[in-house]
């Protein structure tokens, strides 16, 4: 993470000084279009471009943090492992469902959603088709 940060900050002040660089050499141009003008409207664009991608990496990282979490946020929710922390109450409700059991239909929600993103999603049961069958020890499923 710290790479990540380095990486932002480092791009950010070197698009800063690009920029400065430009307003600069305006100044000192008396707002004639000269070579130098252009060279340095170039280096601020090559690191206007650098500090954009340095932005995408943090943004995919940060969310990929999120999706972290919140998987093990979901799957302590739905084990119920949550409820034997320090300092966490038992959250009444559902009980807790196997680690297997949340996997399967993890993956069937995995499946569902590509479905629907690649715009092959199925109308009713058919759906269910393609997905993890049901396991027939878990009532829920049965009802399906």
């Amino acid at each position: 993470m710290d790479n990540i940060v380095d990486s932002l900050s480092n791009a950010y002040q070197e698009f800063v000084a690009a920029a400065a660089s430009v307003l600069e050499a305006r100044e000192a141009s008396g707002a004639r279009k000269i070579a130098a003008i252009d060279a340095t409207l170039e280096n601020f664009k090559q690191h206007w471009e650098l500090f954009r991608v340095a932005c995408d990496q943090a943004e995919e990282f940060v969310e990929s943090v999120k999706q972290r979490i919140g998987s093990e946020c979901l799957v302590d929710e739905a084990t119920g492992s949550s409820a034997g922390k320090p300092g966490q109450a038992a959250a009444p409700g559902l009980p807790p469902i196997s680690a297997v059991r949340l996997e399967q239909m993890s993956k069937a929600v995995r499946w569902l959603v590509m479905e629907l993103q690649n715009g092959t999603g199925t109308a009713g049961g058919a759906a269910h088709a393609h997905s993890t069958p049901f396991d027939a020890r878990f009532s829920e499923d049965a009802a399906q």
